[in-house]
């Protein structure tokens, strides 16, 4: 009988569980959720990843809980006491708990932080990015002193707290420590070059290399240094970019409905174009209307969503609305998404579960309609049968991007 099924992808929390099937050889399958479409979702509501379905429906998220449970599967007393601790010295377990929390919070979390702006994948806002270049160096500095001393982080060979670890460092050694960093801290990288070379991170790990130097700084006349044998960098990209280029001109379409009328020439030429093979249409709406008279300003929801579809934006277009009165209104947008899998596109921002998400076809009358009310903003929407009014709106276009940013 399988022992469970792993949902597991790029997503760098996701790594050392899936290292742990397969180095411990644990008759786990190994999924990406996209493939999964809506088994995951209803499985795992938040869609976090990792995720684990055991046996009779058992279920379990996060990282930390995941890599436990995985290794006590093992049939291998040995390989359990390395990675997690003799069950009788509770010191050693700890270490390896403090050293993996540290890891899958304050030190991922800081990474992202630093290397989100200089990729272009977050808003650059300096006063925040000197203050997590400051923290990400304090903590890092908590490594370089452990390993100074000692070859690995929790006990005398590699445990779980190495491998989550040293997973989350290849973020950094990714995007933001190039070969002047690696310099001053030769501890750190001496550890980590030895824990992924492990057989636990091995396979994982084969394709890593070093960069020169931190995203921003490339010199395109540079290569990075390998930390074994040259080889193509990881570099961790959109789901969307996967569907190749479009042949319908998204670019020329976010120019025309900028700069023409949006009813007698914007639209017309946008459904004479429009691919439904390779785009699709979603009503989104916001799931919880009844705290909206609590809002001073219910607008600035749907700003700061967009703001947060940021990773995503090349992939889409549309905008969302504001209808009714002060007492009695609600949030829904008509959003084109590139593909057929919405997840894909929204669930780069945290509050993607606050909206229902209902898919449009453009053949049918009523729902051409109220894609066209949504996107002009010039007419009343018909919402649950009744024609509602359109107080405010914003528009999810490349062009205004920037100002939401």
């Amino acid at each position: 009988m399988s022992e469970g099924l792993l949902y597991s992808n790029f997503r760098i929390r996701s790594l050392i569980p899936r290292a742990l099937v397969r180095a411990l050889e644990l008759d786990v399958e190994i999924q990406d959720p996209y493939q999964a479409g809506e088994k995951f979702a209803k499985d795992f509501p938040l869609r976090k990843l990792p995720a684990f379905v055991g046996p009779h429906g058992y279920k379990l998220t996060e990282q930390l809980a995941i890599n436990n449970y995985l290794i006590k599967l093992s049939k291998d007393e040995k390989i359990r006491a390395q990675l997690l601790g003799d069950e009788g010295d509770a010191r050693t377990q700890s270490q390896i708990l403090r050293w993996e929390s540290l890891a899958n919070s304050d030190l991922l979390v800081t990474t992202v932080r630093v290397f989100g702006p200089l990729k272009g994948e977050a808003p650059y806002v300096k006063r925040d990015m000197d203050d997590a270049s400051r923290f990400l160096e304090e903590i890092v500095t908590v490594y370089e002193a452990r390993l100074k001393d000692h070859c690995y982080l929790a006990s005398e060979s590699i445990s779980l707290a190495d491998l989550v670890s040293a997973a989350t460092f290849i973020r950094g050694f990714n995007f933001i420590f190039g070969e002047q960093w690696r310099q001053e801290h030769p501890a750190i990288v001496r550890w980590f070059k030895t824990v992924i070379a492990s057989p636990f991170l091995a396979e994982e790990t084969k394709d890593f290399e070093f960069i020169e130097y931190p995203a921003g700084e490339e010199n395109e006349g540079t290569k990075g240094t390998s930390a074994r044998n040259p080889v193509k960098r990881i570099c961790p990209r959109h789901p969307l970019e996967s569907l190749g280029e479009s042949s319908f001109p998204i670019e020329e379409w976010r120019k025309r409905y900028t700069m023409h009328d949006t009813r007698r020439t914007a639209l017309p030429w946008f459904w004479e174009h429009y691919n439904p093979q390779e785009w699709s249409l979603w009503k989104v709406e916001y799931r919880y209307d009844h705290e909206l008279p609590m809002l001073l300003k219910p607008s600035s929801l749907i700003g700061g969503f967009f703001n947060r579809l940021f990773k995503s934006v090349r992939y889409m277009f549309g905008s969302m609305v504001v209808y009714g009165d002060s007492n009695h209104n609600g949030i829904v947008g008509a959003i084109m998404v590139r593909g057929h899998d919405y997840v894909r596109a929204f669930d780069v921002a945290p509050d993607w579960v606050s909206y229902r998400y209902t898919q449009l076809d453009a053949t049918r009358p009523e729902d051409k309609a109220f894609v066209e009310s949504v996107w002009s903003l010039d007419q009343p929407i018909v919402v649950n049968g009744v024609s509602r009014g359109i107080v405010a709106g914003e528009v999810l276009n490349h062009f205004d991007f920037n100002r939401l940013a």
